[in-house]
């Protein structure tokens, strides 16, 4: 469940521990989740394992004060690491509201390194984020040395070999939980739509068992981070299938992984197709034509809104170079991202110039905008500081062809028919 609660610094926590964290955790989590999720994350989780005192697995009572002045981070950006570490399944946050609002992290272990280079979401951001040639050093970093057995023989004792069961007690044994090592799987706010994808297999070639949960589990991970609808992977899952109808996932991973390829210039996707962070949104209830553009700022991802500029067609590799470079170099916000996006494409007659939108991306981030609004207002700025210093018939045929959103009136909602028919289209699009 989503909490938009503002943190505050005496706003008090506890830790419990589900990880039972170990120097091999450790070595996976610096090497491999750091890549994705950033320093700031790791070192918040660390933070949050060391209140645990020894053989304890609930912390004490702290305050979100002492927190920040440990890590050197203000409480934006501990909200912002929170996040990453509840969204790549490694804590679960709990929230009471009070005179003093009140938190649990729930601390849970990182997957192995197995696990992550098996990963079908996990183990292809880390080679993007990486490159091959890092990838492959952390790669075998992690492998496991093989030993030659030719010719040695097995001789372990089994275990009925070894021991013999015995009456020796009559004590009544109480399961009673003991403590574990638990890991959170991925959640997802919107879920996959199994139905259709079933729907659109042909019933004679297709077994409707092997839609166990982890086939399930599988096909919305691939789903997500190669950008598939249910239609598109029930395709892909037609060629991935036995001759008893049943899924081979390793074929079904190749072939997603092929189709992506092919379709996106032999690229791999990475985890940039992301919306506005929540803590950054708009307050809700402002139904005002600015107000509606700035939701769609804020509630579709950069690709998607690039996409819709596109009339529906993908966009080419090199734009989505500049996205991924906004969004990963730049660490713009999705929203301030959207708002450059439709700012340049509008002046720039519909490019989107490398160097251009990376100048403007530098003095943005330099004035530190994260929020929609505030990029919508900058713009303002620049664009009547550049009118007055450039009084040009140039300068003055662009007025025309400007984001109506630029029109000050637009708060009171007197816009011409045309740019009401803008508005209308574009928030339309993503109802």
């Amino acid at each position: 469940m989503e909490n938009n609660a503002t943190l505050l610094p005496a706003d008090i926590y506890q830790v419990i521990d589900k990880s039972l964290l170990n120097e091999s955790d450790k070595l996976v989590l610096s090497m491999l989740y750091m890549p994705i999720i950033g320093n700031t994350a790791i070192s918040l989780y660390l933070s949050l394992h060391n209140e645990l005192k020894a053989n304890s697995y609930i912390s004490v009572e702290l305050s979100h004060h002492h927190l920040t002045t440990n890590l050197g981070i203000n409480l934006k950006e501990l909200k912002e690491a929170r996040m990453k570490l509840e969204g790549i399944g490694l804590l679960k946050t709990y929230y009471m509201e009070g005179s003093i609002n009140s938190y649990i992290y729930e601390l849970y272990s990182p997957i192995s390194a197995n696990e992550f280079f098996n990963h079908p979401i996990f183990n292809i951001v880390l080679y993007n984020n990486l490159g091959k040639e890092e990838y492959d050093r952390v790669l075998n970093y992690f492998k496991m040395p093989s030993i030659n057995l030719k010719g040695y023989t097995d001789i372990t004792s089994p275990f009925d070999m070894t021991f013999k069961s015995k009456n020796y007690t009559n004590y009544e044994i109480e399961n009673e939980e003991t403590v574990k090592k638990e890991k959170s799987k991925l959640n997802y706010f919107y879920d996959f739509d199994f139905d259709l994808l079933i729907s659109s297999m042909p019933k004679n070639l297709f077994n409707i068992k092997t839609l166990n949960k982890v086939n399930k589990e599988l096909i919305r991970d691939l789903a997500f981070i190669y950008e598939l609808d249910p239609y598109s992977m029930s395709e892909i899952v037609k060629v991935s299938l036995s001759e008893t109808g049943m899924i081979n996932k390793e074929e079904l991973r190749k072939n997603v992984r092929k189709y992506y390829q092919y379709n996106n210039s032999n690229k791999l996707p990475s985890l940039i197709f992301k919306s506005q962070p929540d803590y950054l949104m708009s307050p809700k209830g402002d139904n005002s034509p600015r107000g509606k553009m700035i939701k769609v700022f804020e509630t579709i991802s950069p690709y998607k809104f690039l996409k819709s500029k596109n009339n529906g067609v993908k966009p080419s590799e090199r734009d989505m170079k500049i996205l991924e470079s906004l969004l990963v170099d730049f660490k713009l916000n999705p929203a301030v991202v959207n708002v450059l996006t439709d700012y340049v494409l509008r002046i720039n007659n519909k490019k989107l110039t490398k160097n251009y939108i990376e100048t403007i991306a530098s003095q943005w981030k330099r004035l530190s905008i994260e929020t929609a609004s505030e990029a919508m207002e900058q713009a303002e700025k620049e664009y009547k500081k550049y009118k007055k210093t450039n009084n040009t018939k140039e300068v003055a045929k662009k007025k025309d062809i400007l984001p109506s959103w630029f029109n000050k009136e637009i708060k009171k909602e007197e816009l011409t028919d045309e740019e009401k028919k803008e508005f209308e289209d574009l928030v339309k699009e993503f109802k």
